[in-house]
């Protein structure tokens, strides 16, 4: 297994081998907040970038002394809902205009990032929940396709699908069907109306695109997969992929008995995750094989929190 290289800007080594690191210093208290407090489940949804997020987020609190299960690739953001109602979890990693769409159904779309976490926050709130800090990282849907299919039929933005017709294939998650951050949006937004839809698990997208089967695929911007060359990106001029900043959902009665240590250990978290570090981390573990349990501890140990 490859070594994550944690090292400054001065660093040699290869843009996936490297992770942003910090100044800050591990914390001198010795107490353990979380020492006593009740144990809290954590859950992840369904691909990388979650089982990482999962990870860093469950590490910190146990740092803290709080005890965590980590149930990681529940699904997407309606069973993750379920699961939360249900107390089968207690928290979870997500992301401001995934709530909008899928639980706000907001076809409008907030005009800032922190417009969306605002008006996500209020969802949350209507089902028991709080929404933490967020993240300044973003994770946004993207379409993408290979430079020569884009050149062969002229595609730089999601508005230039209507010309595609049936015989292109997008693949993508199954949710993608259903949500305006979706075919939904698409159709209503774009007039993509006849592209033929493939549903399969995340992350099998890629496979598809290199086999031929798919000639589009949905991505997320922070894929590992994009750090290497060989995608051509769309635009979204209408902003139906929205503002995707990463959060935290956790319900209210948790948060409550746990104390505001453990608010505050989840958005010390945030606080330090960019876009590119997500690249990086889901690059560390697609790419080079390591483990979400590994990455997330040297992005923690080098960022003082642990």
């Amino acid at each position: 297994m490859l070594a994550l290289v944690l090292a400054g800007c001065g660093s040699s080594s290869a843009p996936t081998k490297q992770l942003p690191s910090s100044s800050v210093k591990p914390g001198t208290a010795s107490r353990e907040p979380g020492a006593g407090k009740p144990a809290v489940t954590i859950g992840t949804k369904n691909f990388t970038e979650e089982f990482i997020l999962g990870q860093l987020y469950a590490q910190a609190l146990r740092a803290r002394g709080y005890s965590v299960t980590l149930k990681n690739d529940i699904g997407p953001s309606e069973v993750m809902d379920r699961a939360l109602a249900s107390a089968a979890i207690d928290g979870y990693p997500e992301y401001t205009g995934t709530i909008l769409s899928v639980f706000g159904h907001d076809v409008k779309g907030p005009g800032s990032a922190a417009e969306a976490y605002r008006l996500a926050a209020a969802v949350e709130r209507h089902h028991n929940a709080t929404l933490l800090a967020m993240a300044p990282a973003e994770d946004t849907d993207v379409i993408i396709t290979s430079p020569a299919y884009a050149r062969a039929h002229h595609l730089r933005s999601l508005g230039d699908l209507r010309r595609l017709g049936p015989a292109a294939t997008l693949a993508g998650p199954p949710e993608f069907r259903t949500r305006f951050n979706g075919l939904v949006g698409l159709k209503q937004a774009y007039g993509v109306r006849s592209l033929h839809f493939v549903a399969m698990k995340i992350g099998q997208q890629y496979q598809a695109l290199a086999a031929g089967t798919a000639q589009l695929a949905v991505a997320f911007t922070t894929d590992g997969n994009l750090t290497q060359a060989g995608f051509q990106l769309l635009s979204d001029p209408k902003g139906i992929f929205g503002f995707q900043n990463v959060t935290f959902v956790v319900r209210n009665a948790v948060l409550a008995r746990e104390g505001p240590a453990f608010a505050a250990t989840i958005n010390a978290v945030s606080a330090k995750l960019s876009t590119q570090a997500l690249r990086l981390m889901n690059a560390a573990v697609t790419l080079d094989q390591q483990s979400p349990t590994a990455v997330a501890q040297q992005f923690l140990g080098a960022n003082g929190l642990r």
